[in-house]
């Protein structure tokens, strides 16, 4: 089958704005977003821009816009996309070039919220850290995370609040917050409770629907917000 493939273009050295460029690709329904990327990059027109690494889902370095949505090009297929597909890049990071952005700002949030296991404590049996599977279950989820930042660049707020901390950088905050071995609790409730923190959340569930993980990451909100006003009730 033959699917029109519309990317949005932009050169910083040529262009003055991004355009829509078209390109006509020969697949097959079970063929992935990205191996039609690769097809134009590969036999079309070198001069595309993208980002990608392991191709299999877990790297999560392809996000981006297809047919409006954020998803991962290596993981949407062409029998769930159609054989009319738009791409671009993923909204409110700067953009390079074409399907290719800046996550400077994406990981300077991520970084802010300590996302390590704090504690200089040493076993007793000098082993490992235990931990029970109930106390282990409560940030199951969100270990789960891969930083496309799909989730943050869904996000409403985001787009109109670039000072905003975003979901991802909550999700791995939460996961952190809720690990029974961790002794910065606090001290990233504290960062959680800004201003631009989690009361920012305005619940529109954009974040759940973008994450190719299937994390619940509003969940994931609201229980951090639970968790600064337990420490607000101390």
């Amino acid at each position: 089958m033959d699917v029109q493939l519309r990317i949005r273009r932009f050169n910083p050295e040529t262009d003055n704005e991004p355009h829509w460029e078209e390109y006509t690709v020969e697949a097959e329904p079970t063929d992935r977003v990205l191996d039609l990327l690769h097809q134009v990059k590969w036999y079309q027109d070198g001069t595309l821009t993208f980002r990608r690494s392991c191709a299999h889902g877990v790297c999560g370095s392809d996000a981006m816009l297809i047919n409006g949505r954020n998803r991962l090009a290596c993981e949407t297929l062409v029998k769930d996309a159609g054989d009319k597909i738009t791409v671009e890049a993923i909204r409110s990071l700067p953009v390079i070039k074409d399907l290719l952005v800046d996550m400077e700002p994406f990981w300077d949030k991520y970084t802010a919220v300590m996302p390590f296991l704090v504690n200089d404590e040493i076993p007793d049996d000098g082993k490992e850290r235990r931990q029970s599977p109930a106390d282990r279950e409560l940030y199951e989820d969100t270990s789960k995370c891969i930083l496309c930042a799909a989730c943050t660049t869904a996000c409403p707020v985001f787009w109109t609040n670039p000072d905003y901390v975003g979901p991802a950088a909550i999700v791995n905050a939460h996961r952190f917050i809720m690990d029974s071995r961790d002794h910065a609790h606090e001290e990233r409730l504290q960062i959680m409770a800004d201003a631009d923190g989690v009361w920012r959340c305005r619940t529109v569930f954009n974040c759940v629907e973008a994450c190719p993980r299937g994390i619940n990451i509003t969940r994931a909100i609201m229980e951090v917000v639970g968790e600064i006003q337990k420490v607000g009730t101390t």
